[in-house]
């Protein structure tokens, strides 16, 4: 099985646009909660950007890629057992369960 590895940049582009919608929502649920007078008043630790430092990126690439590696062989195995010659999205369907558990 060929190894694999994530890019960096990629990972942290994803988790940038996924914390950027987070605030937007937030922003988004306090402004309509909060009354029209208390709007835009002071500043917190939500409003700061989100940021990851190299560390935790690349203990991100490596958690997605042995998830993916562990969920190709399992779904492999599967097929296999099925006499099939490619994994089919049943198969992933059917090891993602107890894939999500023992992570």
């Amino acid at each position: 099985m060929e190894e694999f590895t994530f890019e960096w940049d990629l990972i942290h582009s994803i988790l940038k646009r996924f914390w950027t919608l987070q605030a937007l929502e937030r922003e988004n649920v306090e402004a309509s909660d909060a009354p029209d007078s208390e709007v835009g008043v002071g500043t917190s630790k939500k409003n700061r950007a989100t940021s990851a430092n190299s560390n935790a990126l690349k203990l991100t690439c490596e958690l997605l890629r042995v998830f993916i590696t562990e969920a190709v062989q399992r779904a492999a195995a599967i097929a296999e057992a099925e006499g099939a010659t490619q994994i089919e999205p049943t198969h992933l369907e059917i090891i993602l369960p107890q894939l999500l558990l023992d992570f």
